[in-house]
């Protein structure tokens, strides 16, 4: 199955309006408890959440996932890091690229692959305000043509 594929979660629209995307790496997810199953249940939120390197390792911050309902004692806690599963020289790749001006590491997609948790990176520069107008602007005229084609169409 190619990377971000499967059973798609949640996805982060406004990462695709904020960024720019160069490349993308699927990751693995370390996860405990009970957090698979809130998981499962889309009681997710990759809003406003992050991947950073800290001692070659890729830890993902900020994304939100409910506690189980029926998890009891046994819930996590809903805004903790998370380390991300990378090969070593992607990690190093990426930590070079990151070191740049202007490049982050955004998820994408969190989707569930052969019954495990992956989630969609991708390595992202910054946009400007006038990018995300004029990238508004194409997709408002790209619109316009799909209607005025279907309309021709009709007739």
């Amino acid at each position: 199955m190619p990377k971000g594929e499967g059973k798609v979660i949640a996805q982060n629209k406004k990462a695709y309006h904020d960024y720019f995307i160069e490349e993308t790496y699927e990751a693995g997810i370390v996860l405990q408890g009970t957090e698979i199953k809130s998981i499962r249940a889309g009681k997710v939120n990759l809003k406003d959440s992050y991947a950073r390197i800290h001692n070659g390792e890729v830890f993902l911050i900020g994304m939100h996932i409910s506690p189980y309902e029926q998890g009891n004692r046994y819930n996590h806690d809903p805004l903790r890091d998370r380390k991300l599963l990378l090969h070593k020289r992607e990690i190093l790749k990426l930590y070079g690229d990151t070191r740049e001006a202007g490049y982050s590491l955004v998820p994408l997609k969190l989707y569930l692959k052969n019954g495990f948790c992956k989630v969609l990176l991708g390595l992202a520069k910054g946009k400007k305000n006038y990018d995300k107008r004029e990238a508004l602007k194409q997709k408002e005229a790209k619109r316009e043509i799909e209607r005025a084609f279907r309309e021709r169409q009709k007739m």
